[in-house]
C-alpha cells in the first residue's frame, strides 16, 4: 500500500498496480470503512480499479494528519480482510444489438471472427463488476469482457456517442449515461436510463445516490429486439 499526494487538496492510497478483483474488493472494503468513518475535513472519497483517491479541505485538516488517519485505517482494513463487504445489487439492463443503433457490431464480430449473434450472446453470457464510475457521471467502468471480443478503442473518438450506447474497450464495458464524445466500441444500445434528477431532501434523510449503478454491483446484460428498443425509447 502506498498513500501519495495526488494535488494540493487529495491523497492517492494505491493497493496494487494491476486489475483484478481481489485488489478491488479490498478498494471496495476501504473505501466503504472510509465512508463509515467520516474523517474530519474529507470533502469526497472515489474508488478507481486499484486505488481510492481522497479529496480534503487543507483548512480543516493538514495532509500529513490525514494520511496518518488514512494509513492507520487502511491497515485495519487490510488486516481484517474484505470478507465482512456487503455484496453489491445484481442490475440487469436491456440492451438492442441491431446493426441500426449498434455501429461497430459487425466490424467488431469481423475483426473477432465470430458472428455478429455470437458476439451477443459472448457479451450477455458474462455477468460484469462494476470496478468503478469515471470519466461522467454514471458511466461504469465494467469488466471482464470475454478475450475473445475485448478489442482496444478507436484510434479517433467519435465526436459524439448517444446515450445509451454500450461500448467494449480492452477487456472493459461501458453504458453512456449521455450523449458525449468517445472512442468505444459501440455494439448496442441500452434505453434504461443511468443518472436520475437529484431530488430535495429534508435534511434528516439521507439524499439516495443519482446514478443507478455503484462501485461493487454486478450487471448482466439482455438483449432486446429493435421493435422493444424503440418502445423503451417512446415511453
Amino acid at each position: 500500500m502506498q498513500i501519495t499526494s495526488a494535488s494540493d487538496r487529495s491523497l492517492l492510497i494505491t493497493l496494487g498496480d494491476a486489475i483484478s478483483r481481489e485488489v478491488h474488493a479490498q478498494v471496495l472494503s476501504l473505501w466503504h470503512s472510509l465512508q463509515e468513518a467520516k474523517l474530519h475535513g474529507v470533502t469526497s472519497i472515489s474508488p478507481a480499479y486499484a486505488s481510492v483517491l481522497v479529496r480534503y479541505d487543507p483548512l480543516r485538516v493538514t495532509a500529513q494528519r490525514l494520511e496518518d488517519r488514512l494509513r492507520a485505517l487502511a491497515n485495519r482494513v487490510r488486516d481484517t480482510g474484505s470478507q465482512s463487504l456487503t455484496q453489491g445489487r445484481l442490475v440487469e439492463l436491456p440492451v438492442c444489438y441491431h446493426p441500426e443503433v449498434a455501429p461497430d457490431l459487425l466490424s467488431l464480430a469481423s475483426q473477432c471472427g465470430v458472428s455478429p449473434e455470437e458476439l451477443v450472446h459472448i457479451h450477455t453470457a458474462q455477468e460484469y463488476l462494476v470496478y468503478f464510475l469515471g470519466f461522467a457521471p454514471g458511466f461504469a467502468y465494467m469488466g471482464d469482457v470475454d478475450p475473445r471480443i475485448a478489442r482496444p478503442r478507436h484510434a479517433t473518438p467519435r465526436p459524439q456517442v448517444p446515450q445509451g450506447a454500450v461500448g467494449i474497450a480492452g477487456r472493459q464495458t461501458g453504458v453512456y449515461p449521455f450523449s458525449l464524445p468517445g472512442g468505444w466500441q459501440l455494439i448496442g444500445r441500452c434505453p434504461v436510463p443511468l443518472v436520475s434528477a437529484v431530488q430535495s431532501q429534508p435534511a434528516d434523510q439521507q439524499q439516495p445516490p443519482p446514478t443507478l449503478l455503484q462501485p461493487g454491483d454486478t450487471v448482466r446484460f439482455r438483449a432486446i429486439a429493435l421493435e422493444e428498443f424503440q418502445r423503451w425509447v417512446q415511453q
